[in-house]
């Protein structure tokens, strides 16, 4: 176990316990030596970190320390960070500003061995990224799927030929290329994709599915009907 994983896991076996726990019974637990239990609770404190105790008698947290009620591992927190760099590459502006966004709250909830540990840039996420779709706002189609509202699309398919469409949206793909919106398309009275690059325009409608979502979307599950880019 690397030492900043270590040094969360004695801050989360600290938080927790109800009575002192000896550097003896927090080395069996992470699988290391009493010595090195010793050390990282001397780091710890060097951190400011409000540890209590000694050797023989066991540590605690000093009462009033506490941590963020969600926290994760650092083999947690870097798949987060990952996860948050793969963003980068759809073409979803307002997905890419949240991800910063939560990249910036995991910083700022972490401990202080595990922020130093994180603020080390060494992982990255590589290959083509999506561009943004000129015709289609992918913030505005997740907002309709959540909402259940319908979208209107100026949509042109693959011979360029042009159609409007009403589409009741269910499920937005990210591909490396593009971004497919998943929708019952009222047009054609069937499940579609709409390639997000061949939307000429787009608006929402003032007209709602509502409770017709997660039926849709067991349909398109079931039979993976969508899987046919709309033609």
């Amino acid at each position: 176990m690397r030492k900043a994983s270590r040094l969360f896991e004695i801050i989360q076996i600290l938080r927790l316990a109800k009575e002192p726990v000896t550097a003896a019974q927090m080395a069996e637990k992470l699988k290391v030596t009493p010595r090195s239990i010793y050390r990282d609770i001397a780091a710890l404190q060097a951190m400011q970190v409000p540890v209590q105790g000694g050797r023989g008698i066991g540590y605690l947290l000093r009462s009033g320390f506490d941590l963020p009620p969600l926290m994760f591992s650092i083999e947690e927190t870097e798949a987060m960070v990952l996860a948050l760099a793969l963003l980068e590459r759809t073409g979803d502006v307002a997905l890419k500003e949240a991800a910063k966004r939560v990249g910036q709250k995991i910083a700022g909830a972490m401990p202080p061995p595990l922020r130093q540990a994180l603020g080390v840039n060494t992982l990255y996420a590589w290959g083509t990224v999506a561009p943004s779709p000129d015709g289609i706002d992918l913030g505005m189609v997740r907002s309709a799927i959540r909402d259940e509202q319908k979208i209107e699309l100026d949509y042109r398919d693959e011979q360029g030929r042009a159609t409007r469409r009403t589409i009741r949206p269910l499920a937005v793909i990210y591909y490396s290329e593009t971004a497919n919106v998943v929708a019952w398309c009222e047009l054609r009275g069937d499940l579609r994709n709409f390639r997000a690059d061949r939307v000429e325009a787009s608006r929402p409608v003032d007209a709602s599915f509502k409770g017709e979502g997660d039926e849709l979307r067991r349909r398109w599950i079931a039979g993976w009907k969508a899987s046919r880019i709309e033609s």
